[in-house]
Parts: C-alpha cells; structure tokens; sequence
C-alpha cells in the first residue's frame, strides 16, 4: 500500500511538472502571437531603406503621455536576434501589460529622448519572454526603441546603448531613477537613460536583474533606418 502511494505521488509529481512545462510553452505561443499583432498593428510611417541622419541634440519627445496600457512603440534589440521587435505598453501590471503586450513602461518615469530615465520591465520565462536574454546584454550593445504616435503623426527612433548590468534585490528602486543609482540627483540633459528590469534568476522573483543604456542618437522615423537595424538584416 505505502508502495501504491509513493507510486502515485511521483506519478502526480511528474504531471504537475509537465504541466507547468505545457504551460509555460504554450503561453509564449499565445503571447509572441499576439505581440507580433501588435507591433504589426502600429501606424508606423513607412520608413526609407537608407540610413538617415543620426540627430545628437534635443529629442523630440511624445507630448501626451499614454494612458495605462496603451502600445506606444517597439523595441528592438539585435543582440537578441534580427527577428527580435517586441510592443511597449504603458504600464508595468501584470494582467494588463507585462503578460499580454510584453515589455511595460514604469509610469512616472521619463519617455524616450527625456531627460531621466526610460524603465521597462519585462518577463524572462513565460508570457513571450522579451527579456529572457537580458544577461547576455554587454556594454555598447544597442537597444532600439522607435516611438510611434499615428494622431499627432509622431514617429521616432531612439538608439540607446548599454553602459551596465547589475543584480539587485527587488526593492533597491533606485535603479529606475531619474540618474540610475543616484536618487534625488536631477538629470542633466544629456542624462537620457533607458533601464531593463527583469526577474532574476530564472523562474524566480528573488532579484532583478537590471540593465542600463545611454541615449546615443535619435532619428525621425521618416528619414531612414538606424545602422544598428541595417546591420543585424544583413
């Protein structure tokens, strides 16, 4: 009998595992689906195939902020692929953003090209995993992010490109400040940063594990390509 028992329990065990496994994939199916909709579904102008002009000075910024899960633009990283181009969300609620559009703006932080600091959480594992490459991030990298507003015909490109990563445990806040790591600090303008947040390690909510970038160069969409996206479709 107790033989019996053991049996069945491992039995159980062994389902409950690849149920969680079933899971897992199946919600990255779902949600890539739904996500690639979304990016394909933004009325981004179509943008000439040359390299256009890399803009140092002020950036243009999105006048009104979105509203809590609105998809207000793309990010796309080549480190991670030349397929890789995931929607952005305003917003960082599980439900609402991070399971179902992917990658979530940290309200109250800044908007691309702004002074301070542009913070995107994402999952690693799970509901598409737009950040399940993050370690692999290393300093100069470039992460594209294009800002696209069909009402008031705003439509951007920000390259940013990484400075550092950093494990932290969840509440160290800080990392998402105006200045990364140096609260109270009020940003310059050439402080015009972009943090990644995500669970670390794998299939745990212990730390974070976070990645910084610097603006590099901004582009109106309408005048070409950034290099960094010419180069990874070669």
């Amino acid at each position: 009998m107790v033989s019996l028992i053991a049996e069945l329990l491992i039995i159980a065990g062994a389902g409950t595992g690849l149920y969680v496994v079933w899971t897992a994939w199946w919600t990255d199916v779902v949600a890539v689906n739904e996500q690639t909709k979304l990016v394909q579904g933004l009325d981004q102008v179509k943008t000439p195939k040359v390299e256009g002009t890399e803009h140092r000075g002020t950036a243009p910024v999105l006048d009104e902020p979105p509203g809590l899960s609105d998809v207000f633009g793309t990010m796309e990283i080549p480190r991670f692929g030349k397929d890789y181009n995931r929607p952005i969300g305003e917003g960082t609620d599980r439900e609402q953003v991070l399971n179902t559009i992917g990658l979530g703006h940290y309200q109250d932080t800044a908007m691309p090209g702004a002074p301070g600091n542009f913070a995107v959480a994402g999952h690693r594992v799970t509901y598409g995993k737009p950040l399940n490459q993050i370690a692999e991030l290393k300093k100069g990298d470039s992460v594209v992010v294009r800002v696209t507003d069909a009402k008031t015909k705003f439509d951007v490109w920000y390259v940013y490109k990484v400075t550092d990563s950093q494990i932290v445990t969840p509440d160290k806040i800080e990392t998402i400040a105006p200045v990364p790591n140096k609260p109270g600090v009020e940003p310059t303008p050439q402080d015009r940063w972009l943090t990644l947040t995500a669970c670390h390690p794998m299939w745990s909510a212990a730390e974070r594990f976070v990645t910084h970038a610097k603006l590099d160069y901004w582009m109106p969409a309408s005048e070409g390509t950034p290099k960094e996206l010419s180069e990874t479709a070669k």
